[in-house]
């Protein structure tokens, strides 16, 4: 995104992003909440080839209380769109965004990758203007962002630009489509208004993690909702 002030992936408009390029508070209407729901493996998916922690692990969970180890690590990146992501995101990105246009919604991407020290700059950015304590609500500590891992990417759309990175995406053609489609392609909606005590953060329609299609079919069967869940990962807010 470019809004000014401070990094260009930092801010949004005005209202703090919650993990460091986007504003919390969208409605996605995207994934139910999982409550009581077995995050059993379904017939057909083994939970045990990917593992967790790995960063180079096309499953590897990040979030507020577990970082990425080690915390600068580095993939390896190819480009879509003039946006760099992992190499076995880019076939079900292209796929995503061309069944899109398909369907005549043009998607835009507006974020993808961003390093352990680009992270920092952004945190540090919302630190100087809101405060350590504020900015632990809104934006992820480097080391804690998805987009480090290469596997995650903000996308906005062309029908209402302005509502890229705001709590309106959800309610345009982009961002409906998104909530319906994104997991045939292999992606989440990771942040939903219903599993923001899990992920630690609040709504962002617009915010795509890439686990590949076996894994997001798993989660539709299965009614989770997060990587959480399946992975028996702790959540929520920072530990400290």
């Amino acid at each position: 995104m470019d809004t000014g002030g401070l990094d260009p992936d930092a801010r949004t408009g005005g209202v703090p992003p919650s993990d460091g390029s986007a504003p919390a508070g969208s409605d996605s209407g995207g994934v139910e909440d999982s409550a009581g729901a077995s995050a059993e493996a379904a017939p057909g998916i083994d939970l045990a080839a990917h593992s967790p922690k790995d960063p180079a692990s096309p499953w590897v969970v990040v979030n507020k209380r577990v970082a990425v180890d080690p915390v600068d690590y580095e993939p390896d990146l190819t480009t879509v769109r003039g946006y760099l992501v992992r190499p076995d995101v880019a076939p079900d990105l292209t796929a995503l965004l061309a069944a899109a246009e398909d369907d005549g919604v043009r998607l835009t991407l507006r974020s993808a990758y961003r390093g352990y020290s680009k992270q920092a700059v952004v945190y540090e950015g919302w630190v100087a203007q809101l405060g350590r304590t504020q900015a632990d609500a809104v934006s992820a500590r480097p080391g804690h962002s998805e987009h480090q891992t290469g596997l995650a990417v903000d996308v906005g759309g062309s029908s209402r630009p302005e509502c890229d990175f705001e709590p309106c995406f959800g309610d345009t053609p982009e961002g409906r489509w998104v909530a319906e489609h994104a997991r045939s392609f292999g992606f989440l909606v990771r942040y939903t208004p219903k599993n923001k005590a899990v992920t630690g953060y609040a709504p962002e329609a617009w915010h795509l993690r890439w686990v590949g299609r076996d894994l997001a079919g798993h989660l539709s069967e299965t009614g989770l909702s997060t990587l959480e869940e399946v992975f028996d990962v702790p959540g929520g807010g920072y530990a400290r």
